[in-house]
């Protein structure tokens, strides 16, 4: 039985769980003093015959926290498999009557979660997906990439809301809600605005917006230069017909001599610098 869950919990167990698995004070010291048990906190011990993997330090950092302790943030974000990459600090929320100390590489969030927003993974206590969606979209850059991934593959804009709006005023709370209302939105309108006010903020002349050109109107055209630029949404606003029609309007455009550059509202939202320079470089027809 103790095997099998430290096998399944990544070698690391508490003192309540060792003693649940059958072990005494007196075991789980003789474990310790021999080496094959480390300490990583105060009734948090890790069994040192495996590596000490990114798993273990996330549910450690959690565990050391109390039973009542909960994986947030970017931490909850991997342990779900929303991103690829554990952070170097893990987020944990505590109740808000908690009194713990700062402690190495952790960082301590103390406010008291609503039930809806708290799910059991793999044994640990993590926030629900969509409040960890909303959460790490709004503590990192590349957010926007986040959440939009997020709502291709693993949840939908209503539960983020509804998470959002049940945690105001949390950390992170008004970049959170900025990035919701921009998914809302989320249509090539938004994205076409964000496109015309960077191209009038870096003082870039010569482009006419909603162009006619054959059969299509493009949203943003150099005629003197032959470049037309497109602009897509957010993805998971997306079908594949959209996407099918967008490719046919592409090939037309440039068998008429354009060229044709292709920006993402993420482009435009996470990188408009390097959206103005490809603008800027690229050759006249």
């Amino acid at each position: 039985m103790l095997e099998d869950f430290l096998r399944d919990h990544d070698g690391v167990i508490t003192l309540a769980q060792a003693k649940q698995a059958g072990l005494s004070q007196d075991a789980v010291n003789r474990l310790i003093r021999s080496g094959r048990w480390l300490r990583c906190s105060r009734g948090v011990y890790f069994a040192d015959d495996r590596p000490f993997t990114d798993a273990a330090r996330t549910r450690a950092a959690v565990w050391s926290l109390g039973t009542n302790a909960t994986a947030s943030g970017l931490a909850a974000a991997w342990w779900h498999g929303v991103t690829k990459y554990a952070p170097e600090t893990i987020e944990v929320t505590v109740p808000k009557v908690s009194n713990f100390r700062r402690r190495h590489a952790v960082r301590i969030r103390r406010r008291d979660l609503d039930p809806h927003d708290i799910v059991e993974r793999r044994g640990l206590r993590v926030t629900a997906l969509p409040l960890t969606v909303v959460e790490a979209a709004a503590r990192r850059g590349g957010g926007a990439k986040l959440m939009d991934t997020a709502l291709q593959r693993h949840t939908d804009l209503r539960d983020l809301w509804r998470a959002h709006l049940r945690n105001k005023g949390r950390h992170g709370s008004p970049a959170a809600r900025r990035l919701l209302l921009a998914a809302a939105d989320g249509a090539r309108s938004a994205a076409e605005r964000i496109l015309i006010k960077l191209l009038r903020e870096a003082r870039i002349t010569g482009w006419k917006a909603n162009y006619r050109l054959g059969r299509y109107v493009i949203e943003v055209a150099f005629p003197a230069r032959k470049l037309a630029i497109e602009t897509d949404g957010w993805a998971f606003h997306h079908d594949q017909e959209d996407f099918q029609k967008d490719r046919v309007k592409q090939n037309e455009i440039a068998l008429m001599g354009w060229q044709v550059l292709r920006f993402t509202w993420l482009d435009l939202a996470e990188y408009p610098q390097r959206v103005v320079a490809e603008i800027r470089s690229a050759p006249a027809r």
